[in-house]
């Protein structure tokens, strides 16, 4: 059984997922037995998703390549594959230094690695997955790639440009994911504003929103990543006008100083982004605004940085992550700027401003106590189920946390009281039926 067995490990952001899904459905289709994540070397191939985008992630990428060279070297493994981002950014370098790997592979080499695998590509396939989440939600990639030029991302360079999918094609994947339970759809691109511009001449995502809604399958449809320059602003009614859209608006700032967002090669300046943010504000108030943020790009000084967190002070997001910049290559950045700010400064900043949100995220939570939500429960944790609210998306917001003692079910939805909060996270009992 091991020698039909093909483990998938995927490393890094949500399309990284979708696509390590995509190819586990053509393995199984293959005639092979799947894994995913799987540390237990019970399978004859494993294949590494990897990341490549900032540094944490490329030595999260080389720590698990090298960590499966052992395995591959013991014989507990036979054939050790490569994917992703980081084989597509340093395949010479990789193959060089680490060259037990059986094979490397690119982003788009999905044909490929089956052809290595002498699986046939099934096309009717083409929509299908198998899924790696709990099963209740599912990213959905509606295009690859990105035409920003920001200064700091290496991303365009790995993926290429922005390539559009077709509405009816998305739809199609839609479709097939509620068939298979899943209840919260998550729509992810590199820049999902951007939709459609390449294929349709104009940005789509208003039109593909609708039609989603017209199949009737899910219970939330969340955005991911939606710039703030050229926002499409016909998105705030359709978001306002259809609950089953999430109040949910993830739309990263990076910065806020003007000398920064030139430095970093972003489409917008302070007075366009504190537009589109306040107007999001007005014509949404119920909604959670996510931002994230970069600390220590090069050109930022401490009077910059004191400008940042002035603002995340008065703007109060309600949800925020922040990055320590890292100075990648073959990006404009790192072509023309010297990574002046020191590594420890930059840590501090991040810290400062996670210490200022959380202190803004403790306060925004006190509002909810006493208050009623509807709370998916996405897992069993010690002695708490662990949900989310439309406000919080997997794996990077809050959650939810209800006593074991209440018998609720992973992928149901429930309304929560809530009783008691903290700086990340709401406690709450559900309502007597």
């Amino acid at each position: 059984m091991k020698k039909k067995k093909i483990n998938v490990v995927t490393l890094g952001c949500s399309k990284n997922i979708v696509d390590s899904e995509k190819l586990l459905g053509q393995i199984r289709a293959g005639g092979y037995s799947i894994a995913h994540n799987s540390d237990d070397l019970n399978a004859e191939t494993v294949i590494i998703n990897t990341c490549g985008f900032i540094n944490d992630a490329k030595e999260e990428s080389i720590d698990t390549i090298l960590r499966y060279v052992k395995a591959k070297e013991s014989g507990q493994i036979r054939n050790l594959y490569v994917i992703g981002c980081l084989s597509e950014r340093y395949m010479n370098e990789l193959r060089k230094e680490i060259p037990e790997v059986s094979r490397y592979f690119g982003v788009h080499s999905l044909q490929d690695i089956l052809g290595e695998l002498k699986i046939e590509f099934r096309n009717e396939l083409r929509n299908g997955r198998t899924l790696t989440s709990p099963g209740h939600f599912a990213y959905l990639k509606v295009s690859e790639g990105c035409d920003r030029t920001c200064a700091f991302c290496a991303i365009p360079g790995i993926r290429g440009k922005c390539i559009s999918r077709k509405i009816e094609d998305i739809v199609e994947e839609a479709i097939n994911l509620a068939g298979m339970g899943v209840k919260e759809l998550i729509l992810v691109a590199q820049d999902l504003s951007y939709y459609g511009l390449d294929l349709y001449k104009k940005q789509k995502l208003p039109e593909l929103l609708t039609e989603l809604l017209k199949t009737g399958s899910f219970e939330w449809i969340r955005l991911h990543y939606l710039y703030p320059a050229n926002f499409p602003e016909d998105l705030i009614s359709i978001i306002r006008d259809n609950p089953r859209i999430c109040r949910y608006i993830d739309i990263p700032v990076q910065h806020i100083s003007d000398k920064m967002l030139s430095l970093m090669k972003r489409s917008h300046d302070r007075k366009e982004t504190e537009q589109i943010l306040n107007l999001l504000r007005q014509e949404l108030p119920d909604a959670a605004i996510r931002t994230t943020l970069i600390a220590g790009h090069p050109g930022e000084t401490e009077n910059e940085f004191l400008e940042l967190k002035e603002f995340i002070r008065e703007f109060r997001f309600d949800r925020l992550g922040v990055f320590a910049y890292s100075h990648e290559e073959d990006t404009f950045s790192y072509n023309n700027y010297k990574d002046e700010v020191p590594d420890e400064v930059k840590s501090s900043r991040v810290s400062e401003l996670m210490e200022l949100q959380q202190s803004i995220s403790a306060e925004l939570n006190e509002r909810y106590i006493g208050k009623i939500l509807k709370v998916i429960i996405d897992r069993r944790e010690g002695d708490f189920f662990a949900g989310r609210t439309e406000f919080d998306s997997p794996e990077v917001d809050q959650e939810v946390l209800i006593p074991v003692d209440y018998n609720l079910t992973a992928g149901n939805f429930y309304d929560i009281i809530i009783t008691q909060s903290a700086d990340f996270d709401l406690f709450g009992t559900p309502l007597p039926p």
